[in-house]
Parts: C-alpha cells; structure tokens; sequence
C-alpha cells in the first residue's frame, strides 16, 4: 500500500498536480525558539483531532521577507508581535491575529564554561574583566526578536560595548542556543524555552534573566489568507488549556494570566526558580 501510495504522488507531483492528503497538511512558519513545545503541542494536536501540521522553524524576520514575496504558509507563529503588525499593515494578513505565550530570556554555558551564571551576570562582568570570556552568543539582532532583546539586556546592564569583540551570531535564537550551550561558546543569553529543553539541559545550565531589561517579548500568531481548515483548527487549538500547559512547562508566560504580561512572566519565573537558581 505504501509503495502504490507513493508511486501515485510520483506521479502526481509529475504531473503538476497535489493530491488530497498533501493537500490537507497545512505549512506553518514559527520561531525557531518554540520549537520543543510547539512540536510537542503538534503531536498532541495530531492525536487529538487526526490532522496534520508541516512546520518550518526559524527567525521570526525571515519569514517575514518570504511572507512578503508569497510563501505558502498558512499560519506564522512569530517571536515578536511587531512582525505580525507589519504584515497586517502591508495587507499580508487579514487580521494582527492574537498572543500566545510571552517569551523569556535566559543566561546559559556549558557545565564546563569558566561562566558563573547569575540573574545580574555579575559572572559575566567577572570574567570579562578577568579576559577571561572568549566567546558570547546570542541571536542575530538585526532580523531574531530574542538577539533583539539580548541586545537590550545588555545595553541596560552597560555591556555591550563591552561585550563587541567576544559576540557570536548565531541566524536565529536556535543557533544561537547551539553555540551557547554546545561548547563552542563561554555561554550567551538565548531562550529561557531553549534552554529548559531536555535536549540542552543534559549538558548545560540556565538561569532565566529579567524581563525588565528589555521590552516585552509578546509571541503572536497570525493566519494568512491562504489558510484552510486545519490551519484554523491548529491556531484555535494553541489557546487550549492542553496546549497552553506545554507553553508554561517550557517557560513561557501566558497573555491572560494576571495582571497581563508582566505576571505572566513571573508566574513563569516562579515555576523555574522552584526548580533551583541556576540548573
């Protein structure tokens, strides 16, 4: 059955034509720094209600241009509502669409960087002042929201002129978490989500970072005019208390809780200082 399954796409895809199962099976685009919970979120949703989704990670920015230029996306889930707000102005988008989680930043090396970490990065002044500290990593600030807003962390902290020699730019905050926490850094401040991820934290810790230090980190999702029912049925979905409870478990505050973003950041904040100052 699969070979005659998939000798008739062959042949369709010859052809010019899609066929129905593909069809069905919606392209997202969502920020790289979503990725372990909105996987999980995915899979859920998938046994859940039996449909499929197809999705595209990376830098919020990026799938701005090729939004822009047409891609087949049918629903974007940014890591910066700014970018969801300049499509709608361009008439990319019908609506601004709506928030689904507020993001967080976190300070985080290998276990064996020479990096103390701590929520002031007085480790981080120490060891740059020591010469200490090789290489820092952190997002693209040009075109990823979370570079962005390290950016902003570290202009209030005073660091980063400082800082200039020893960065490393990872393309989206994904990169920039490999960079960090591979070895091939000292450390950098990447996604608290990315961070609390298993895949990181077998051979790294973390400790999430302020988020009065920088501007707020309102992750938005948006359909585009090309979406179809099961692109609606996922964006419908990922306000869901099944869903919403993946969001929290990676970090991630959520728009309506409290008194609106701010708590929502230390509701989170709290759930991962339980967890042990620096992990």
């Amino acid at each position: 059955m699969d070979l005659l399954r998939g000798f008739v796409l062959g042949c369709l895809l010859l052809f010019g034509m899609t066929p129905a199962w593909a069809a069905e099976v919606p392209a997202i685009a969502a920020a790289s720094n979503i990725k372990f919970a909105l996987d999980r979120i995915a899979a859920d949703f998938t046994q859940d209600t039996g449909k499929r989704v197809r999705i595209s990670y990376g830098s919020s920015g990026n799938f701005v241009a090729q939004l822009r230029h047409g891609a087949p996306f049918e629903l974007f889930l940014s890591a910066d509502d700014k970018y969801i707000y300049q499509l709608h102005k361009l008439g990319v988008t019908q609506s601004d669409g709506e928030i689904y989680a507020i993001g967080r930043l976190a300070l985080a090396a290998p276990k064996r960087s020479p990096l103390t970490l701590d929520a002031e990065l007085v480790g981080v002044k120490t060891l740059l002042e020591q010469g200490g500290l090789k290489r820092f990593a952190i997002a693209n600030p040009d075109h990823a929201p979370y570079g962005e807003r390290a950016r902003e962390a570290l202009q209030h902290l005073g660091l980063w002129q400082a800082l200039q020699p020893h960065l490393i730019f990872g393309e989206n905050v994904s990169q920039a978490a490999q960079f960090a926490l591979s070895g091939s850094t000292d450390g950098g401040i990447v996604a608290l989500s990315l961070a609390m991820a298993p895949q990181f934290r077998a051979a790294s810790h973390y400790v999430a970072l302020p988020s009065e230090w920088h501007s707020p980190m309102n992750q938005r999702m948006v359909l585009t005019p090309k979406a179809g029912e099961a692109a609606k049925a996922f964006y419908a979905y990922l306000s869901q208390p099944k869903a919403r409870a993946v969001f929290l478990e990676f970090g991630f505050g959520l728009p309506d809780e409290g008194a609106d973003d701010a708590s929502a950041d230390g509701a989170s904040v709290s759930q991962v200082d339980k967890q042990g100052g620096n992990h």
